[in-house]
């Protein structure tokens, strides 16, 4: 994954520089990532024996998938990826990074692309492409759109992960029901949102679990 340059302001909220984040990208670093601490809300069920059925201590980590050819650096720090004036049904996509022993991990770096409601992707400015880093409970939230079908391919969302020091995950999101899910060969129904349709629009949400002790 190419660096992300962030502005001094962008390195304060993120906590860490961009070179302190890519430093160790497939060196195997032996910095360890950040977990959260003490947790309220919904996190607070990590807490005893609730744990998201995405994430079984010691289990498998979320796959990985093909950047596809369409990836840009530079994406900007943002959590909304729609540009003004976009068309396409409203989609709300939310969740939480863990690592393998489902702690949640804070300042992971999620950078999210996807093709606009035609199925097309901007390869010349940043169109429904931005990044953003988990809170201090590991989750995050992306508003975008339902990708229209790009030639080929299923309905999907790529996105890039990267916990502090260590290496990028790449991999995409899918949608429950699609006929193309089928017939797509890189498909792969462990990647698969939950998806719901609410007044306005659709939400979804997705548990990523990194490999991280």
């Amino acid at each position: 994954m190419s660096e992300i340059p962030l502005t001094p302001e962008e390195e304060m909220e993120s906590g860490l520089s961009r070179k302190q984040f890519v430093a160790a990208v497939g060196l195997g670093a032996i910095a360890a990532p950040v977990v959260a601490g003490a947790m309220t809300g919904p996190a607070s069920a990590l807490q005893g024996q609730d744990l998201p059925l995405a994430c079984t201590p010691g289990g498998s980590t979320t796959i990985a998938q093909t950047e596809g050819p369409y990836f840009k650096p530079n994406s900007p720090l943002t959590s909304n990826i729609v540009p003004a004036g976009a068309s396409g049904t409203k989609l709300t996509v939310t969740g939480r990074v863990y690592s393998r022993s489902c702690k949640p991990l804070v300042k992971v770096l999620l950078d999210f692309w996807q093709a606009d409601n035609a199925g097309n992707y901007d390869n010349y400015g940043f169109k429904f492409r931005g990044h953003q880093f988990t809170d201090a409970n590991g989750a995050f939230s992306l508003t975008t759109i339902v990708p229209g079908l790009y030639p080929g391919r299923t309905r999907h969302i790529h996105v890039k992960l990267q916990a502090p020091n260590r290496p990028i995950l790449t991999t995409q999101l899918y949608f429950p029901g699609e006929p193309r899910n089928q017939t797509d060969t890189i498909y792969d129904p462990r990647l698969l949102m939950n998806v719901q349709t609410v007044p306005g629009g659709r939400t979804a949400s997705y548990e990523f679990v990194l490999n991280v002790p």
